[in-house]
């Protein structure tokens, strides 16, 4: 019997198939192996999907090159984490573009649940490496979870903090679990999988190539509740993280620094457009904590529970990510006058919440 990471890897490494063609194929075919199972005709009615990827998805598994990419992630201890798994992340699997599979290294835990992420610049001065070191340590000895990119700099700091204050941290990498960058962080790289994990979307052997970096930002911010901004220049990559936790419904916020300093102009601009200033972990933790608890509440409430079937549908789709209509239409494979029927009952249940544009949320 095939193992199901086999498909899931294999999905995965099929030419032209990204995160988002990914979770669509999934929605409309349950697992990987019905996708490779699927009639041409019925893989050409999923959106965005071509002539070119359908005859790539129609030649199966490159088994080779799973098996080799499964032999690279057993020979240092990995795992493949899919969608599917209980422990993949509960908060990431809620964007809109959630990675199919994570390769893991070290252990995710349901604590990680409580996660900040803290980024910012590769240039820092001794005022940023004191304030982040000292913040981090501050925020896991609140319980909570640090996660950054594992970059020069603040990254760095940030992971640091979290290990010498006795907490845990999660490093999400723009390059393959097996791989090392920068290099001069590799005794930090083997703390971190001692003290919680190494995750990536991309596979074994990749390199740390510029446009992988923009997208692991979507991951970093997608695990936290909240992200930290601490050093930052105009066109910093960590404006990037913050733009997407923007979009992702999470909270911004940003440690101010010198008028005129390049480093500063980025977070000192964040506050200006409303992230909210950091002087000291209370003012985040005054922030986060509330929310987690209200989290804590709604997931023991579970109000889906009292919802007939369909409505249930339709609230599962749904999370703190505006959902237009039509993507809800899409997934759910309902009628598109029942969609809109059940979205206005959840809305008058006090369940869903309308924006402009069609879109839909959960109620939070």
């Amino acid at each position: 019997m095939v193992e199901e990471s086999f498909y899931w890897l294999a999905l995965s490494l099929t030419p032209g198939i990204g995160s988002v063609l990914m979770k669509r194929l999934l929605d409309r075919f349950m697992t990987p192996e019905g996708v490779f199972r699927a009639p041409k005709k019925a893989l050409l009615t999923i959106e965005g999907l071509g002539e070119r990827v359908a005859g790539e998805v129609q030649k199966g598994p490159q088994q080779k090159l799973v098996e080799r990419e499964l032999a690279l992630l057993k020979r240092v201890g990995g795992r493949v984490v899919t969608l599917k798994d209980a422990i993949y992340p509960d908060r990431l699997r809620e964007i809109y573009d959630p990675p199919a599979l994570l390769y893991v290294r070290g252990e995710l835990r349901e604590e990680n649940a409580l996660s900040v992420a803290i980024v910012g610049s590769r240039k820092t001065t001794p005022y940023g490496r004191w304030i982040t070191e000292k913040v981090s340590q501050e925020l896991v000895r609140n319980g909570m979870t640090i996660v950054s990119g594992m970059a020069r700099g603040i990254d760095s700091l940030a992971h640091l903090g979290a290990i010498s204050g006795g907490g845990r941290t999660v490093a999400v990498l723009g390059c393959g679990v097996d791989v090392v960058y920068p290099p001069e962080n590799r005794t930090l790289f083997s703390s971190i999988l001692e003290h919680g994990a190494v995750v990536s979307e991309f596979p074994m052997g990749s390199p740390p190539e510029a446009g992988h970096f923009p997208r692991r930002n979507r991951i970093i911010s997608g695990l936290s509740v909240g992200v930290v901004v601490i050093q930052a220049g105009e066109k910093s990559g960590s404006l990037i993280t913050a733009r997407c936790a923007l979009e992702q419904g999470r909270e911004v916020f940003a440690v101010p620094g010198n008028v005129g300093a390049e480093g500063s102009r980025g977070t000192n601009r964040l506050i200006k457009e409303g992230a909210k200033m950091v002087e000291s972990s209370e003012d985040i933790l005054e922030e986060i904590l509330p929310l987690w608890r209200n989290e804590g509440k709604r997931m023991l409430q579970n109000p889906a529970v009292d919802l007939s079937g369909e409505e249930k549908v339709l609230y599962d789709l749904l999370g703190e990510t505006p959902f237009h209509i039509d993507e809800i239409i899409r997934q759910s494979r309902l009628e598109a006058g029942t969609v809109s029927s059940l979205l206005l009952d959840l809305e008058m249940k006090g369940l869903v919440i309308q924006w402009p544009g069609k879109c839909f949320t959960r109620k939070m």
